[in-house]
C-alpha cells in the first residue's frame, strides 16, 4: 500500500511540477476550460516521461553494448520522473519538427524474469487469480 501511495505521489509532484503558470491554480469559472488545463497538463507531464523513458532505454542500450552487466533489479528502481535535464522555460529549437523520428525499437536485452517469479498472478475479470 504504502510503495503505490508513494508512486502516485512521486507521479503528483512530477506533474505539478511540469505544469507551470499560476502554480496549479485553476483561475477559470469555466468546467470545460478547467477540464482542457488539466488535460494539457496531463498531456505535457505523459509526454515528459515518455521521453524520459526514451532516454533511459537509450543509455541502457549504450551500456549494454559496452558490456556491461545490467540487472533488472536496477532498473526497476530507476523513475522517469527526471526534471534535471529539462529547461522549462529555457529556448527550445522547433527547426527539426518536421523531421521522421527512426522506428523505436522497445526491446532490451535485459532478462526481466527474476522479477515476474516473485509477482501475484495477475487478477483475470472476475477479481480471481488467474
Amino acid at each position: 500500500m504504502t510503495a503505490a501511495t508513494n508512486k502516485v505521489e512521486s507521479f503528483n509532484r512530477f506533474s505539478q511540477w511540469v505544469g507551470f503558470g499560476n502554480q496549479g491554480v485553476l483561475g477559470d469559472n469555466d468546467p470545460i476550460e478547467q477540464e482542457k488545463a488539466m488535460k494539457f497538463n496531463a498531456l505535457l507531464t505523459n509526454a515528459v516521461i515518455f521521453h524520459n523513458a526514451l532516454d533511459i532505454a537509450e543509455i541502457v542500450r549504450q551500456l549494454l553494448g559496452e558490456d556491461w552487466e545490467i540487472d533488472p533489479e536496477d532498473l526497476a528502481h530507476i523513475s522517469p520522473y527526471l526534471t534535471e535535464h529539462i529547461r522549462r522555460f529555457g529556448e527550445y529549437s522547433t527547426h527539426e519538427l518536421g523531421l521522421q523520428p527512426e522506428a523505436y525499437d522497445p526491446h532490451l536485452d535485459v532478462d526481466f524474469s527474476p522479477l515476474r517469479d516473485d509477482d501475484p498472478p495477475a487478477p483475470d475479470g472476475y477479481g480471481q487469480a488467474a
